[in-house]
């Protein structure tokens, strides 16, 4: 068996061989691609002869995606996907200085990799049509969230200048196309204040605005309002800023909603789609989400527990002498925690059993949040069950066993 240890950057890879014993064989610097894939294959070769089996070699690298981590899995190696605060830690027991190198790294990831990999997860074997969802479901919600930066920019620019645009645009949603058009038709007071109830009609019968009228009259009438101005070159230069930012978002919603198609194309073409639909409180875009970070390799979770583990909705036990306490567990895939708590909101409405389960804890005066967590949890635990038997869900079945009178 041979092991190695991957410390990637973005042109090269730093590499370290070794056997089970642990002795250096090799250590190498080598390039991103093909010429780099093929370096090691060669260095695997020189050092485990022609007789060595793929699934003897074995990597371990501080990422889970990417054409290089795909090469190593196509050869048949085992890849274990290592977190770099796991490595850090790890890198504690050859001293407590916190010197870095990727030399040094390497040499971790090597060591873990032989010392600890029945504690490591290894790279789930996802499908290529699972992966397809995951880059488009993630690259989606990455165009969100660059949005929501954007805007917070926005924001904080207006309210220095020109605070009665907030007030004037909420009602059509403040990162709407629509919105960003008329700031950019009038970027400042005084020109937001000439605005025409047509012309700012005309915007909104553009984008299909129901009650436009109405909306009209209230985006003038904000606009109208007084408010304390700034020396003339220092509002040009704050609406200079505005419209810079408000270009980007129409670009990003743009963007958002090409992704957004593509999320439910890719997503509804997955076997497995059907049985996340099923589910209460998923959507397309939800499912596509939650789809994307479980993956669909079917051996990667061995239980309920295991799902529930990752998806990082079941608690934790800290327990030393006399101290014992149950908490919730903050270190997690983010994206994956985000869909989960969307479901379980929305759950609320499109399921009875779901309602009960939250209110029943609720009724032990757990917090907005944890009762709403436990409900996410319990929702793995059907999700999984629903895919190992490859079912859609049942609501009868799924609160089976939590068929109980409402709490008073």
């Amino acid at each position: 068996m041979l092991l190695i240890g991957d410390d990637w950057a973005e042109d090269h890879h730093d590499v370290e061989v070794q056997d089970e014993s642990g002795r250096k064989l090799a250590a190498a610097n080598l390039p991103e691609g093909v010429a780099g894939i093929a370096k090691l294959h060669e260095l695997v070769a020189r050092h485990g002869g022609e007789d060595l089996d793929p699934g003897e070699v074995v990597v371990g690298i501080e990422t889970d995606r990417g054409s290089w981590v795909q090469a190593l899995i196509a050869s048949g190696y085992q890849v274990f996907a290592i977190n770099p605060r796991q490595v850090n830690r790890f890198k504690e027991r050859y001293g407590s200085s916190g010197a870095k190198s990727d030399k040094g790294d390497a040499h971790a990831l090597a060591d873990m990799v032989r010392i600890d990999r029945d504690q490591l997860r290894p790279v789930a074997g996802d499908s290529e049509q699972g992966q397809a969802v995951k880059v488009v479901a993630r690259a989606h919600q990455t165009l969100i969230w660059e949005r929501t930066r954007t805007f917070q920019r926005l924001r904080t620019t207006l309210r220095e200048y020109f605070p009665a645009a907030l007030n004037a645009y909420t009602d059509l949603t403040l990162t709407s196309t629509d919105a960003m058009e008329l700031l950019i038709k009038a970027p400042t007071p005084a020109t937001a204040a000439k605005l025409t109830r047509t012309q700012i009609t005309a915007v909104l019968t553009r984008h299909r605005r129901h009650n436009r009228e109405a909306k009209a009259a209230t985006v003038q009438s904000a606009l109208r309002e007084r408010q304390l101005g700034l020396p003339e070159p220092v509002t040009a230069a704050y609406a200079a800023a505005a419209t810079a930012h408000a270009r980007l978002i129409i670009a990003l919603n743009e963007q958002i909603a090409v992704m957004e198609e593509q999320v439910k194309t890719h997503f509804l073409a997955h076997p497995d789609a059907e049985i996340y639909l099923s589910m209460p409180g998923i959507g397309e875009i939800v499912g596509a989400r939650v789809l994307a970070e479980f993956g669909d390799d079917t051996t990667r979770y061995a239980s309920a527990k295991a799902r529930k583990n990752y998806a990082g909705t079941s608690p934790i036990t800290r327990a030393s002498g006399k101290s014992h306490t149950v908490q919730a567990r903050y270190v997690r895939n983010n994206r994956l925690a985000d869909a989960l708590q969307t479901q379980a909101f929305s759950a609320l409405r499109a399921s009875p059993g779901a309602r009960k389960y939250y209110d029943k804890q609720r009724a032990r005066e757990a917090g907005y949040n944890p009762a709403l967590r436990q409900l996410g949890n319990r929702l793995v635990g059907i999700l999984h069950g629903c895919l190992k038997t490859r079912t859609h869900y049942d609501e009868a079945t799924a609160w089976s066993h939590h068929a109980h009178p409402h709490p008073a």
